[in-house]
């Protein structure tokens, strides 16, 4: 056992544990075991069940408001394990401040964060307060509703229908979003050459509707990873990595990410991949296995979502993981997905078909990359294998003509012919 985001161990009872039981009950809940030291040994207290009533009293008498917890002695009545939930009436404060988990660190939340724990106590969003700006206009979001769901008409009744205007608080952040001239960014693309350090093509798509950012990064999708194929007389439009995951990809990339930051969704252009990057990690009460897991979705930004699935550009009800994961079943790369606590990525690959590989070859040949040079070490920590094993895996994959190296000994790098 050890220190974990939502399991810290306390060797004495002091008041420090009160920082990080206001974290557990702000965001996603955690455990913490009293008699343990910082390295997972079982120290023991003294006069344990007057240990368990002091650590109940401090619970009660310094968390604002009362957080839900339970507390069991452990190993024959030598160690506490306090269990803290996360709460609903956030936030949860500790002498007047609000406290977040930092890897296995407890520290402050600041301002913002603080703001967005408000927000969730209230059941409330960012996209749902009203927008600084006030005078929009909404001719790109009513020419998709005619183009898409047909109707007739798009007014003041509409945008209350798509809960984007009340007559109270006028206009909301959801709306300034998919206004004509949003205050908010959009998208930053970037074309990269043989390296990141040359620039072929740069497009940013700020302060405009969504939607607009939506088009116009899909049509610079198509100019890099379309083409057509003449077969006989006929025409096949040939996808190298495919449209519906990159669709899928920038559609959640802007409904999940969090808009109170002033940063734009980044999408890095590649020869043999696109990184898709966009600010914000996942949403309070989903875990990343869940996210990666696709059968839980969380929508952090409800009305927006809304929108996108009415216009058919999202399946509202799952975060598009599955349906990516299944565009390439048949791919020799798959996709990647990375969670960090301000952002999250998706990596879309150029799609391979199966070169009759192994399973392992298989797991080598698709952490590789055609640009980037990757040692053994590199590779390493992606896998299950040991460098002995990785070395004769990628023999096999030279030997095919399928991996090329540079340098040479311990310098030695490889990847994709």
């Amino acid at each position: 056992m050890r220190e974990t985001k939502n399991t810290e161990f306390k060797e004495t009872l002091t008041n420090t544990f009160l920082k990080t039981v206001s974290a557990f009950a702000n965001y996603n809940g955690g455990v913490i075991y009293f008699g343990v030291d910082d390295q997972g040994n079982i120290k023991g207290l003294p006069e344990i069940r007057q240990a368990c009533l002091a650590i109940e009293n401090k619970i009660n008498d310094s968390i604002t408001p009362q957080p839900d917890y339970t507390l069991e002695i452990l190993n024959d009545e030598r160690v506490i394990r306090l269990t803290v939930k996360s709460g609903p009436l956030k936030p949860y404060l500790y002498k007047a401040k609000a406290y977040k988990r930092n890897d296995t660190a407890t520290i402050e939340a600041d301002t913002l964060e603080l703001t967005r724990l408000i927000l969730e106590g209230k059941n409330l969003s960012f996209e749902e307060l009203p927008c600084k700006v006030q005078e929009l206009t909404f001719n790109v979001l009513g020419q998709k509703f005619k183009e898409h769901v047909h109707i007739d008409s798009f007014n003041l009744d509409t945008l209350k229908t798509l809960n984007l205007y009340n007559n109270d608080s006028g206009y909301n952040n959801a709306a300034g979003i998919l206004a004509d001239h949003s205050p908010f960014p959009g998208i930053d693309m970037v074309k990269f050459g043989a390296d990141i350090s040359i620039i072929q093509k740069r497009a940013t798509f700020s302060h405009v509707s969504a939607l607009t950012a939506f088009a116009q990064a899909l049509s610079i999708y198509r100019d890099y990873y379309q083409y057509e194929e003449v077969t006989g007389s006929n025409r096949i439009k040939v996808n190298r990595i495919p449209e519906e995951s990159f669709r899928e990809a920038i559609a959640n990339a802007l409904i999940h990410r969090t808009w109170d930051v002033d940063a734009p969704v980044k999408v890095a252009l590649f020869d043999d991949r696109i990184e898709i990057t966009s600010p914000g990690g996942l949403p309070s009460g989903i875990s990343e296995e869940e996210y990666l897991a696709g059968n839980l979705s969380i929508l952090r930004n409800r009305n927006l979502a809304n929108v996108f699935y009415r216009l058919g550009f999202v399946e509202i009800f799952g975060t598009g993981i599955p349906r990516i994961r299944q565009v390439y079943a048949e791919s020799l790369k798959q996709p990647l997905f990375k969670v960090s606590e301000n952002s999250l990525q998706i990596v879309l690959p150029v799609v391979e078909k199966n070169l009759n590989l192994s399973d392992d070859e298989r797991k080598i040949y698709g952490l590789l990359s055609r640009q980037t040079l990757k040692s053994i070490s590199d590779i390493e920590p992606n896998t299950a294998f040991g460098k002995t094993k990785i070395t004769q895996l990628l023999k096999k994959l030279m030997n095919r003509g399928l991996v090329i190296t540079e340098g040479n000994g311990r310098g030695t790098k490889y990847r994709l012919k």
